[in-house]
């Protein structure tokens, strides 16, 4: 690419959190998103697609951008599969979508939902 078409591009969070969470929302098994602090009774609040921001957390570090999301998943599923290909999916729609380096992605099941 010639540098002079090269330029800075500054990204909210707010957008990282959004592309985070439609990446996610298009995996087998993920029900929705999460409120990192929403569980009352030992039930997540299921986010509507206005709040999915709530769900996701992005930080600014010095090997890159941290990402911490919090999903639903759907009961029968193998849990673990499930986070490894939210993982998976997520890192390659961010770096592919903003050119950027997302070395960590942490995954954290808030409930299982019967549908």
């Amino acid at each position: 690419m010639n540098n002079a078409m090269q330029g800075n591009t500054n990204v909210t969070m707010n957008a990282i959190a959004t592309i985070t969470a439609n990446a996610a929302l298009e995996c087998y098994g993920v029900v929705g998103m999460a409120s990192k602090s929403s569980i009352r009774d030992g039930i997540a609040e299921l986010l509507g697609k206005d709040n999915y921001s709530r769900g996701v957390f992005a930080k600014k570090r010095n090997h890159g951008i941290e990402i911490d999301m919090y999903i639903i998943v759907s009961y029968g599923v193998r849990i673990t599969e499930v986070v490894s290909e939210v993982q998976k999916k997520v890192k390659y729609v961010l770096e592919k979508t903003l050119n950027r380096k997302f070395n960590t992605i942490n995954v954290y099941v808030q409930d299982i939902k019967d549908l």
